[in-house]
């Protein structure tokens, strides 16, 4: 296995340890000490001596020792270290999210290991990802268990109840787009008294934008099986022609329950989005959903909403919104996976010419290739107005479709995080010119190494 040579500079390391070599103050009349002093450790040896340090709770000295074992060529030696600094990270120190990277970081390169697979699990719901948790736990499924680490698998199943109370994430990207407003690029619109003509804030304008992305949530405790989730979440867009920003805030809260395996939430919600710098919407409503295991890798889910939207520029358009949404996750093995969904949504404005019904269907696949990982999402969806709004020739009808590629590079890692990139493409068709337009986008940021 080789040795490892320990050049130990006990500025910051020995002085904590009692090793000799530790740098002490010195008279100029005397003479030099000795040169500090270079120890020789097998791989065993050092292992034995992070662990020692770390069970008299010396995290500083085992964190230095693992990682330079973590450094060694031999892949299980390096994979062991990272283990072991992993499971001291999460279970002495509380500091999951660091856990969690060194984790990740095996396996990037030993993807079937299940057990690595369980412990990033556990970390996404210590900090409060259910859903990053049982993705995890489909792929530990999908990478073959040992019999003996199956029942793992419920218990970490059982343990999302666990999670730490109170939890956040921000993001933050850069955000260049072709056409920031979603418009046509006609500059006429045809009516049925001829043709309009519109001014510039009304076609396509492209911009780069700064993408904001945030949330918050609080759960405690109701009974022994249910409990109560209170989620805040926020995002804008932002450019430097303000008339074009975005910015949406929301609040939900309500009960979670755990009925077999069955997971069910009802709650209320509340959303306000500004646009341009002036209110353009709220929205009150009840929402409910019911997640469930299918098999051992797979995922279903259904939810529903009904909502209550009222438009602050048009009354015509103020609205109740109905919509169904049925999807399923699956992971193919233990580096790919994949989901699909269908979705219907019926608002029923004041106006049968805003009255719109709609359904489409959305679908992702993803592949870890070591270090990165790819995500493909494509989407369809079909639209129809009730009745013509009087001033256009034709009933609003339209297709949209949309397609976008997303990577992250963990091999670039800064601290916790690692650069993302992503580019969309998106293109609406519709009987009507001011809503037929064709839209580029993209993200450049950062998001979670794990």
């Amino acid at each position: 296995m080789g040795r490892v040579l320990l050049s130990l500079c006990f500025a910051a390391l020995a002085a904590g340890t009692g090793l000799p070599g530790a740098a002490m103050a010195q008279d100029p009349g005397e003479p030099s000490p000795p040169a500090p002093t270079t120890i020789t450790m097998t791989p065993g040896q050092l292992f034995d001596f992070a662990d020692q340090a770390r069970d008299r709770g010396d995290y500083a000295t085992a964190e230095a020792s693992y990682r330079a074992l973590a450094s060694n060529p031999d892949i299980e030696i390096r994979s062991e270290a990272r283990f072991r600094l992993g499971m001291m990270l999460a279970d002495n120190q509380r500091r999951y999210a660091d856990a969690a990277v060194e984790f990740r970081k095996i396996l990037d390169e030993k993807p079937k290991a299940g057990r690595v697979r369980l412990e990033l699990a556990r970390m996404h719901a210590m900090l409060g990802d259910p859903g990053g948790a049982a993705r995890e736990l489909r792929a530990a499924q999908a990478s073959g268990l040992p019999p003996e680490v199956q029942n793992a698998v419920r218990f970490y199943a059982n343990a999302f109840e666990a999670q730490k109370p109170f939890g956040y994430s921000v993001g933050i990207a850069l955000a260049p787009d072709t056409n920031i407003n979603r418009a046509t690029r006609s500059d006429t619109l045809g009516t049925i008294i001829g043709d309009f003509t519109l001014d510039d804030n009304a076609q396509a304008k492209s911009g780069v934008g700064l993408a904001l992305r945030g949330q918050a949530y609080f759960r405690t405790a109701l009974g022994r099986k249910s409990r109560l989730l209170v989620q805040a979440s926020g995002q804008g867009d932002l450019y430097r022609q303000s008339d074009f920003n975005d910015l949406i805030l929301g609040g939900q809260a309500g009960p979670e329950f755990q009925l077999g395996r069955n997971r069910i939430y009802l709650g209320g919600a509340a959303t306000w989005r500004w646009y341009g710098g002036t209110p353009y919407s709220q929205t009150l409503g009840l929402s409910a959903s019911l997640r469930r295991p299918i098999g051992k890798r797979g995922q279903a889910q259904v939810e529903l909403g009904l909502a209550r939207d009222n438009n602050r520029r048009n009354d015509l358009q103020d609205a109740t919104v109905a919509s169904v949404s049925v999807g399923y996750d699956r992971a193919f093995t233990a580096t790919s996976g994949g989901g699909i969904s269908l979705n219907a949504i019926r608002n029923a404005a004041e106006d049968p010419g805003y009255s719109l019904t709609s359904g489409g269907t959305n679908a992702y696949l993803f592949k870890e290739f070591g270090p990165v990982t790819a995500v493909v999402n494509f989407g369809y969806s079909h639209l129809e107005a009730d009745e013509r709004i009087f001033l256009y020739p034709r009933r609003r009808t339209d297709d949209r479709y949309s397609a976008g590629l997303g990577v992250t590079l963990r091999n670039l890692r800064f601290g916790n995080f690692a650069p993302l990139a992503r580019v969309r493409f998106e293109r609406n068709v519709s009987s009507i010119e001011i809503y037929d337009y064709s839209r580029f986008s993209g993200e450049i940021g950062i998001t979670a190494a794990f």
